[in-house]
């Protein structure tokens, strides 16, 4: 029997969800389904090189995900929902079963390849919460809006939810729905990826170019339009973590979005939070864990790391025109900067 106030993990991982959204984030929208990787297998000899690359760039760290899973407890069962049949799944099955992983075989029911594996994994999670009445935790691996009734469900029979997806095509409702949320690219041990390249852009340019050269004189004309891309390309991947980490998927503002605005958000959601805390504790001076809470409760994709800084005090200084600190005594205090409250 458990010990008493052990907790205890269930992890639910659609797999075909996170693979797919890892293409995309790294390669640039909807490239899973135009290169078809899905049926793509890099052991073939006539395997496209390109795409090769392609799916090595967007590598799932499985055993970072399941890592970040144990820290909250003993794992109980880990399920991956997947077509395993296909190639790119396929390839990682050797390593989900050496880390105790049960593969759940979903076929495609349609032709458009859906699996329905948000049904199920749903089913499945709630028939074990009543089944196991011992689980603590429950981590969703996955970013699809579909899970927010199921995050819900699992909140309300007491469980304290984790949810873990990837950077621009997770869904915000389903972050909010959360206890807590993070990115797969923010987890301990998983490096940054790569900026998607802009390749639809540059091809349509090319094909425009090639075709004006049909009519017209053949100038070498095509670095141009090439030149604001390479500009843009080293501070896409100088602020990777400063961009929006969630967004509604169909949403543009997943990939084109300016950097100031997770930055602005987090300078808002201190704020409120400051806010919050003096009022409801109407004290001068709040501690700094409290106040992180409080921002975790009000948007669980909060984390000051992947804003770019080591700690949350460190957070907080960068925010002197927001927040004072007081470090005088053992601890650390916080409070909304006077000339925000108007005394």
């Amino acid at each position: 029997m458990p010990e008493p106030g052990a907790t205890r993990v269930a992890v639910y991982i659609d797999f075909d969800n996170i693979v797919i959204s890892r293409y995309d984030q790294v390669n640039g929208r909807n490239q899973f389904q135009r290169d078809k990787a899905r049926a793509f297998s890099t052991n073939e000899t006539a395997a496209d090189s390109e795409v090769t690359e392609k799916l090595a760039r967007a590598t799932v760290d499985v055993g970072a995900i399941i890592d970040f899973a144990s820290s909250f407890g003993t794992l109980v069962l880990t399920r991956a929902y997947a077509d395993w049949s296909a190639p790119v799944n396929a390839e990682y099955r050797g390593q989900l079963v050496s880390r105790a992983v049960d593969l759940v075989q979903l076929f495609p029911a349609a032709a458009y390849g859906k699996n329905g594996a948000d049904i199920r994994l749903a089913v499945d999670a709630v028939e074990d919460m009543f089944r196991l009445p011992d689980l603590t935790h429950v981590v969703i691996v996955a970013g699809d809006s579909d899970y927010i009734a199921l995050a819900q469900r699992c909140k309300r029979l007491g469980r304290y939810v984790v949810g873990v997806g990837v950077a621009g095509s997770t869904s915000k409702s389903l972050a909010a729905a959360c206890d807590e949320m993070v990115t797969d690219d923010s987890l301990p041990g998983v490096e940054a990826p790569p900026p998607a390249p802009d390749k639809p852009a540059r091809g349509s340019t090319r094909k425009r170019t090639s075709k004006s050269a049909q009519t017209a004189s053949a100038e070498p004309a095509t670095e141009e339009p090439s030149a604001p891309a390479a500009k843009k390309a080293p501070l896409k991947a100088a602020a990777r973590s400063t961009v929006p980490l969630f967004a509604e998927p169909g949403s543009d503002d997943a990939v084109e979005t300016e950097p100031e605005d997770a930055q602005d958000l987090a300078t808002r959601l201190l704020e409120r939070a400051l806010r919050l805390g003096h009022e409801k504790d109407d004290a001068d001076w709040l501690h700094s864990s409290a106040v992180k809470s409080q921002m975790k409760r009000m948007d669980p994709s909060f984390n000051e790391k992947s804003l770019g800084y080591r700690s949350f005090s460190d957070f907080v200084k960068s925010r002197d025109g927001v927040a004072e600190m007081d470090e005088s005594s053992t601890a650390r205090l916080i409070r909304l900067h006077p000339a925000r409250t108007g005394r």
